[in-house]
């Protein structure tokens, strides 16, 4: 009994051994793999670049006072729409109390000697009427009431300037009334009622009462790489995408490279402007970011199979033709390669329309 349980034993551990050898085997043997089968058709290529940067009015012009004071009133806010010539704010003049006693003065002498003028003039002119004196006499006489009718004139003028920035005679063009100097939308009035604010002169910007542009003439402002700025032209087409403004691209047109380029955190990128479509269905408002994607090249209806298929030696492309399908026969082939935008691949020489070629190997997943 013993020896026949010692028998079987072996016989079992020979059979374990034989299976493990047969299971090793099995294992080490390479599994044949299945491939994608792709075919070469027609299809547009674009290769295409994204530069950030925001939307901005290709002509922003600051509104500057004349004259120096207190702002008065403010006839305008952010957002409305303005001509040339509309009046955006009224400026309270404070006066230089040196200037106004110095025109208070030049008006009292002006008031002197034309009421002196005037008794003159009164008396000689009934003198000249009983022909007492001669015409000449009389002319002088008058030809002085009037220029001191005129210097008492002009005194009040200038004293009504000084005091309040206004005279009767410019009253409709004073410059305490500020003016937009365009037509546009308002983007903003940084200046409420009581600011003082300066004018504009050779040592000082001055104040900016407001800032006017046209919103229907808009500029994509950004800044793209210098590993790419080289593939820029004038006049290339890009869509301008608003994050702000769901699902609407935007086309433009490049108008122009910066040709000096800006370091910023450790790269150099270089200014790049884009004239904007400007859609009549949506609102865009200036200062909104974006991104351009710019079309560096483009391939219409051109000979392209997926760039997954195609294998690079050296500075040869090639890929595998299909021979068999079932079972997967393949043979390699060089081909000649083109334009890219990262999924598919132009393809110049070496395959013809409906040419099947080998993809992606297909994992089978695991249960």
């Amino acid at each position: 009994m013993k020896k026949v349980l010692k028998i079987a034993g072996l016989v079992l551990l020979g059979l374990l051994v034989i299976w493990t050898f047969v299971f090793l085997w099995q294992k080490s043997r390479p599994k044949a793999k299945n491939y994608q089968i792709e075919t070469a058709a027609m299809h547009k290529i674009e290769k295409r670049t994204v530069a950030t940067g925001k939307v901005q009015p290709r002509n922003e012009i600051l509104i500057k006072p004349q004259m120096s004071g207190i702002i008065a009133e403010v006839y305008k806010e952010a957002g409305e729409i303005v001509q040339a010539g509309d009046i955006i704010a009224k400026i309270q003049v404070i006066p230089d109390m040196v200037n106004l006693s110095g025109a208070e003065s030049r008006v009292s002498r002006a008031q002197l000697a034309a009421d002196q003028s005037r008794s003159n003039y009164e008396r000689d002119r009934k003198l000249y009427e009983s022909n007492v004196i001669s015409r000449e006499e009389f002319e002088k006489v008058q030809l002085q009431y009037k220029n001191d009718q005129e210097e008492l004139r002009a005194a009040s003028d200038n004293l009504s300037l000084v005091r309040t920035g206004i005279t009767k005679s410019s009253a409709k063009y004073s410059n305490t009334l500020v003016r937009s100097t365009v037509s546009g939308t308002i983007l903003d009035v940084p200046i409420k009622v009581g600011n003082s604010v300066i004018q504009s002169n050779n040592f000082n910007d001055g104040t900016t009462i407001a800032s006017v542009a046209d919103l229907n003439d808009m500029l994509f402002v950004g800044k793209i790489d210098e590993t790419e700025v080289g593939k820029l032209s004038v006049g290339m087409p890009m869509e301008i995408t608003i994050g702000a403004v769901q699902d609407k691209k935007i086309s433009a047109k490049l108008e122009y490279v910066s040709p000096k380029g800006i370091e910023e955190s450790g790269a150099i990128l270089f200014e790049m402007k884009a004239a904007m479509e400007m859609p009549t269905d949506v609102f865009i408002r200036a200062g909104y970011s974006a991104n351009a994607d710019i079309i560096l090249d483009r391939r219409d209806s051109v000979l392209s199979i997926p760039e997954s298929c195609i294998e690079f030696s050296n500075d040869s492309a090639f890929v595998y033709a299909v021979k068999n399908e079932k079972p997967q026969e393949f043979e390699r082939k060089n081909v000649k390669v083109g334009l890219s935008d990262g999924i598919n691949i132009e393809i110049v020489e070496g395959l013809k329309l409906n040419d099947k070629v080998r993809g992606n190997e297909i994992i089978e997943k695991k249960k």
